[in-house]
Parts: structure tokens; C-alpha cells; sequence
């Protein structure tokens, strides 16, 4: 994850000038839920201007190319561990016992599980070819 002035590689994307300057965040993808994403916008910012967490340096050229980028979880069983063990979703949504962060992670469970009971139809073209 990365930021920068008008980057379209980061992450995140500061945009504009004067009254006119906000942030851009460019993780969710359009299969995001909009609620769930703009939440998870609100509890990082919320976050930010909590702890105020030092930044690293705003990336001056491709974030893709970036040694210094941290990188989001590759599959679903990255994201929902780091979800469910992120100390900022527990205190965003975590309420008494953490039950919205414990619904959505057995979710994405569920899911998981699912999927290693299907075979794709990408998944059968290849190894049909290839038989």
C-alpha cells in the first residue's frame, strides 16, 4: 500500500488543491460492497487521526514497481486473516465481542470452504486440453 499527489499507482491518491484537496482511495474493487468499503475507509481514517501512525514517504513514481510498497493480502485467506486479527477492525467494528469482524471472517470462511469443493470450469478446460 502506497500513497501519493496524484499517483494513480498508489493506493491512495491525494488529489486536488486548497478547500478542494482529498484523498482518492483506490483498493476496492467493483466487487466491493460500497457500504463495507466506505467503512473500512471511515475506521482507517478514524485510525489516522487517532494514533496518528507515522507515514512512510509519499511514492514519487510506480507504486506497482516500489520496494518500499507494503502489499495487500494476494488471496481471501490473506485478507481474512489480517481482517480478522487487525487491531483496527476490532476497534471499528468490533462492538463488545467483536462480532461484526467474527461474521464477516466466517464469511469469508464459508466461502473458502466452498470453493475447495469446486472445480471451475477454467480449472476443467485446462485439464481437459491437457489429458
Amino acid at each position: 500500500m502506497t500513497w501519493g499527489f496524484d499517483n494513480r499507482t498508489c493506493a491512495v491518491r491525494v488529489v486536488g488543491h486548497g478547500d478542494g484537496l482529498h484523498l482518492e482511495v483506490r483498493l476496492a474493487g467493483a466487487d466491493a460492497n460500497p457500504y463495507t468499503a466506505l467503512s473500512a475507509v471511515l475506521a482507517s481514517i478514524t485510525h489516522g487521526l487517532d494514533k496518528s501512525p507515522d507515514l512512510p514517504s509519499a511514492c514519487l513514481s510506480n507504486a506497482y514497481e516500489s520496494a518500499d510498497a507494503v502489499s495487500v493480502p494476494a488471496t481471501l485467506d490473506q485478507a481474512r486473516s489480517a481482517f480478522r486479527h487487525s487491531p483496527i477492525a476490532q476497534a471499528a467494528f468490533g462492538g463488545g465481542g467483536g462480532d461484526v469482524v467474527e461474521h464477516y471472517a466466517r464469511l469469508a470462511q464459508i466461502e473458502l470452504d466452498h470453493h475447495r469443493t469446486v472445480v471451475t470450469d477454467a480449472e476443467q478446460e485446462r485439464w481437459f486440453t491437457r489429458a
